[in-house]
C-alpha cells in the first residue's frame, strides 16, 4: 500500500477547482473516511476516487458558512490573499497570514 502526502496542510486557505466556495483545512484524513451514504450521494461520473487525501473545511460560499468534506483532487490553494469569514474559524485559530491561519491549540 502507498502512503500518499497530504498537499495542503491545517490552518491554509484553498478553494474549491469546481464549485464557488474557498475554505480553511481543519482537519485531513489521508484517505476517504466518511459514510458510504455520503460517497454514494455524488453523481457516479464525479465520484472523486477514495485514495487520496479528503480534507474537513470551514467553508464559505457569498451567501453562507458550513462545514466541507472534499478530495484533494478538487482543491487548489486560494491564492487571493483574502481571509475566511466563517465564524467557527476562531475555535481553532489565530492570525491569518500569507493565506495561512495560525494554530490556537498548543502541541504537546
Amino acid at each position: 500500500m502507498q502512503t500518499r502526502t497530504a498537499k495542503y496542510t491545517i490552518g491554509q486557505v484553498v478553494r474549491h477547482r469546481l464549485h464557488p466556495f474557498r475554505g480553511v483545512v481543519f482537519d485531513v484524513d489521508p484517505e476517504f473516511a466518511n459514510t458510504e451514504e455520503w460517497y454514494e450521494s455524488i453523481p457516479e461520473d464525479s465520484r472523486p476516487d477514495r485514495d487520496q487525501p479528503f480534507y474537513h473545511l470551514y467553508a464559505e460560499t457569498e451567501a453562507t458558512y458550513y462545514v466541507a468534506y472534499v478530495s484533494e483532487q478538487n482543491l487548489v490553494a486560494d491564492r487571493s490573499g483574502e481571509p475566511i469569514e466563517h465564524p467557527e474559524l476562531a475555535e481553532l485559530f489565530g492570525e491569518f497570514q500569507d493565506g495561512y491561519y495560525t494554530s490556537q491549540i498548543a502541541l504537546n
